[in-house]
């Protein structure tokens, strides 16, 4: 078992010092004890202390606790975060409440129970861990807060994308974000995050395609020390981490259907329940969901359930696709020119005229993310001060097979007579159209008066 860090033991009894230091010797990396209270501030000072347990009573013949009570206030006043366990001799129900009152963690009597003692102190010092990390996210959250903003270009198709995230990113509804990889959907998050009233706390990504079965419940919910084989501690989920903020769940159509009822649950009743535990722990997160797929399809085919689609879908926001809106290609490209000759010292960097009508033109299937992979390629082999034609490496091999033999078609073309053949093949019936091309409703009437259809 891999020790914790340093406790610090205080108790004028040096047969409970010495016995204390056996037994804690096999849980933590250095024990120190003191039997003198009056030594706590300079320990505090001269050490790196991790956890105290502390004696409630000192004096001869006074059992109150007050001396406890005023060392438990010393040791806070010198560092409000370190977790405190206190020590009574008479299981004073009413001393124990009044200690946690005044800040201790928790309470231990005497005589004690070995494995409870342990259990006590390893729960303390883990949570003070947790609530570490926590702060740690929320340092580096604000160290961050630079990071580059959400791009809004001037196509139509995002302006309206940013008039529906102006209407509902200060509210508490749950949103889907929906869009091809490489959208920017993440970003988008962000930026709804960036301007709702939480944005004062964290945002906290979860890649639900990258979490295994076995892991889901205990990164999600947390799990309670013992409860498998590798819980050797306590460890808060991802639920508890974004407490107060906005939990963003990316890719959430690869979540498997047997696992969606226990998110369903926990969005439901605004609690979770750590694995190995049954004490149910409020939560309040605001939710944001994504997913390149289609969800209503999957709905109509048994593999994502209805009730959970409609509680992740109050608000829902589709990000078109790059070759949509051709105009936001060179402006968008621009900035990560911008940003790739400043990371290589080779300022002042240019397209020409020939790339930037490339770029225009060429498809992007990988979209915003290709796009930017493909202006840092070109930056870091360019010897010039223009990016040419040689620098992209716009491979043909990149558009799709069912694509290529129809180049003579613009997509646009190609996209129009799908949508007319849909409509045709279903009789109007425009959920049975939206099924069949993979879009949503909203997508496809977008799209029908786009194309004047």
């Amino acid at each position: 078992m891999t020790k914790k860090g340093t406790i610090l033991v205080v108790d004028d009894n040096k047969t409970i010092l010495q016995t204390l230091r056996l037994l804690l010797n096999g849980y933590f990396e250095r024990v120190l004890t003191i039997a003198s209270p009056n030594r706590i501030d300079t320990v505090l000072r001269e050490e790196a202390i991790d956890l105290v347990l502390l004696d409630m009573n000192f004096s001869a013949g006074i059992n109150s606790g007050n001396e406890g009570i005023y060392w438990l206030a010393r040791i806070k006043k010198i560092n409000a975060n370190i977790p405190v366990v206190v020590f009574t001799a008479y299981a004073d129900i009413d001393l124990a409440v009044r200690a946690i009152k005044e800040g201790a963690a928790d309470f231990v009597a005497k005589p004690w129970d070995n494995k409870k003692l342990i259990a006590t102190l390893l729960a303390a010092y883990n949570l003070h861990r947790s609530k570490q990390e926590v702060k740690y996210l929320k340092e580096m959250k604000h160290e961050l807060s630079t990071e580059t903003p959400m791009f809004w270009g001037t196509s139509r198709a995002m302006q309206q994308v940013r008039t529906m995230v102006d209407k509902v990113a200060d509210t508490e509804a749950n949103i889907l974000i929906t869009g091809e990889n490489g959208t920017g959907k993440e970003v988008l998050a962000g930026e709804i995050h960036r301007l709702s009233s939480r944005a004062g706390e964290l945002m906290v990504s979860v890649d639900m395609g990258a979490l295994t079965e076995t892991l889901f419940e205990s990164e999600l919910f947390g799990h309670v020390k013992g409860a498998f084989t590798d819980a050797h501690f306590d460890r808060i989920g991802k639920f508890e981490v974004a407490q107060g903020g906005t939990l963003f769940l990316d890719e959430i159509g690869n979540l498997p259907y047997h696992l969606q009822a226990k998110l369903l649950s926990a969005i439901q009743r605004r609690t979770i329940v750590k694995v190995g535990s049954n004490r149910p722990i409020p939560v309040d997160v605001r939710l944001i969901c994504a997913t390149n797929r289609n969800l209503q399809k999957m709905v109509a085919d048994k593999q994502f359930r209805e009730d959970l689609f409609y509680r992740i879908n109050t608000i829902h926001i589709e990000i078109p696709p790059l070759r949509e809106r051709p105009e936001d290609i060179v402006p968008l490209g621009n900035l990560f020119l911008e940003r790739y000759a400043a990371k290589y010292h080779k300022q002042g960097l240019m397209f020409d005229a020939d790339v930037q009508r490339r770029l225009r033109e060429y498809p992007w299937y990988g979209n915003i993310r290709e796009l930017q992979h493909t202006v840092e390629k070109a930056v870091i082999v360019c010897d010039t001060e223009c990016i040419t034609a040689e620098n992209l490496s716009l491979s043909p091999s990149t558009v799709p097979p069912m694509v290529a033999p129809q180049a003579v078609m613009t997509l646009e073309e190609m996209e129009r007579m799908a949508i007319r053949n849909a409509i045709r093949q279903n009789g109007n019936n425009m959920s049975a159209v939206a099924t069949q091309l993979g879009i949503t409703r909203q997508t496809l009437y977008n799209k029908i008066r786009k194309y004047g259809l």
